[in-house]
């Protein structure tokens, strides 16, 4: 029987885990059982790289669907995942990559956080071994309709409203991709007839096959450029590969007011039927604001409603919600049940999170704003005096384009990061009080001082988080947990 290998991206030595003989075999004569029952499986080596979420849900899919297993990790293994793994008696390594059992991998699944030009990678595209997303894989094992989300921001808000209203409509919808339980795992273990799909762009570059019933491109904005060549025309090729695979009887949900989405669509051939939405025209087929009336035109059926009765506000949210209805309509979900859906829906956690008021200042978790043109969407939806928390891991942001509002809306900026020289250079002229801080608990601190009653405690980092903390979870739960303290 061939091997299949997954593969992992963090640092750690290269040393091999030795995996015990006995389990080897038991787990080889578990999957040749698996194979004998259903005779349509073609035993393979699969390789994994990468063992989180993405890659030991594979893990499991691949072994379920009679693969030999095998899942390489650069790093330490997380405790709960590795337990996993050992309850499946799922071969693994950790701390490094042994080239020899990875390249021996008929197909091998990347996790989407590891670069092209990691050295492994480089080194399986030489040996022409194909390398595919999680995604990918997945979409070989089910029939479910697919909703895929993408866009630089507003992807996880739009894809839990849409997964809510989809729900709520009584439909038999599952929620994956960069989103909460494995996509994979989720096949494996699930029989759902829908997918929503949080779906990033590295996962966008490993996918070639799988194609979109519907496919939603929120925007695009500069985001990731370190993995692109730093050329914006990189990232949004990545983006606009949700259209791939269309064809006629599907649809493609885009911005109508996104400047790199119709730049790209100039001389596009998309076959599948475009859906556009805009708060800047009328659209004929797809969604528009008429006053303050979100209006939605698909198949001849009309959804209106008033965007104050939206329970996500800003005009970044009347863009989410607009692409969440227009999905709810090609599915031919009720009105009613679309109104009362977006009406009271309760947004996801780090994003425009309401903590709470502490001597009448208001304190905002917004933490998932890893990139500038998320911090300008939650600073445009703030009406009172900000003190802005910024800073992080810089992916070579563009700070200009919030200028413009530090200059209306912020009294103050907290820095949060081990290096926070641009942010300085970006906005010393902007504003009169810049402190740099290296905890959670320091910022909370430093910025409630700061302020005053009547404003706002702004978390929206326009960074990644990786210099202080594990991820922006771990970064907004530690804010969360600081503000309490206060």
């Amino acid at each position: 029987m061939d091997h299949l290998y997954l593969f992992g991206d963090n640092n750690g030595d290269n040393a091999k885990v030795e995996v015990d003989n006995k389990d080897v075999k038991n787990q080889d004569t578990r999957q040749k059982r698996i194979v004998t029952e259903n005779k349509n499986i073609s035993p393979q080596r699969l390789a994994i790289l990468g063992a989180g979420e993405s890659g030991v849900g594979a893990a499991y899919l691949a072994q379920q669907q009679g693969y030999d297993v095998f899942v390489s990790d650069f790093g330490a293994i997380a405790d709960h995942y590795k337990q996993q793994l050992q309850d499946w008696n799922i071969n693994f390594e950790e701390n490094g990559h042994t080239e020899a059992e990875i390249l021996s991998a008929a197909e091998v699944v990347k996790s989407p956080g590891i670069p092209d030009k990691a050295p492994i990678v480089k080194k399986l595209v030489e040996n022409n071994i194909p390398v595919i997303s999680e995604i990918e894989f997945a979409g070989r094992y089910t029939d479910a309709k697919m909703i895929c989300i993408t866009g630089s921001n507003g992807k996880t808000t739009t894809a839990s409203l849409t997964y809510h209203i989809l729900k709520n409509g009584g439909l038999n919808v599952g929620l994956a991709g960069n989103i909460g339980k494995s996509f994979a795992y989720q096949v494996a273990t699930e029989k759902y007839n829908y997918y929503v799909l949080e779906i990033s762009s590295f996962m966008l570059d490993s996918m070639y096959k799988f194609r979109a019933d519907i496919a939603v491109l929120l925007n695009i904005t500069p985001d990731h450029l370190d993995r692109y060549e730093y050329k914006l025309e990189n990232y949004a090729a990545s983006k606009f590969r949700i259209t791939q695979n269309q064809g006629t009887d599907d649809c493609f949900i885009y911005c109508a007011d996104d400047a790199e989405t119709k730049k790209l669509l100039e001389g596009k051939l998309i076959s599948a039927k475009q859906l556009p939405f805009s708060i800047e025209k009328k659209i004929e087929t797809g969604a528009y604001l008429d006053d303050d009336n979100l209006i939605i035109n698909v198949h001849q059926a009309h959804f209106q409603m008033s965007i104050n009765e939206l329970a996500l506000q800003g005009k970044h949210n009347i863009y989410n919600s607009m692409a969440s209805g227009i999905v709810a309509k090609v599915l031919e979900l009720r009105n009613e049940t679309m109104r009362e859906s977006m009406g009271n829906f309760r947004n996801i956690e780090h994003r425009l999170e309401s903590i709470g008021k502490i001597s009448g200042i208001s304190f905002i978790n917004d933490s998932k704003a890893t990139n500038v043109n998320s911090t300008w969407y939650a600073l445009e939806s703030m009406t009172n005096d900000v003190v802005l928390i910024l800073g992080g891991v810089d992916k070579g942001n563009d700070y200009s384009m919030l200028k413009s509002l530090v200059k209306q809306k912020v009294k103050a900026i907290v820095c949060l990061g081990r290096d926070n020289k641009r942010i300085h250079d970006a906005f010393e002229d902007d504003v009169e009080v810049i402190v740099n801080t290296m905890s959670a608990a320091e910022a909370a601190q430093v910025a409630y001082h700061l302020a005053t009653k009547g404003d706002t405690v702004l978390l929206s980092p326009a960074c990644a988080s990786f210099d202080l903390f594990k991820n922006y979870e771990d970064r907004g739960k530690q804010f969360k947990d600081a503000v309490k303290e206060l």
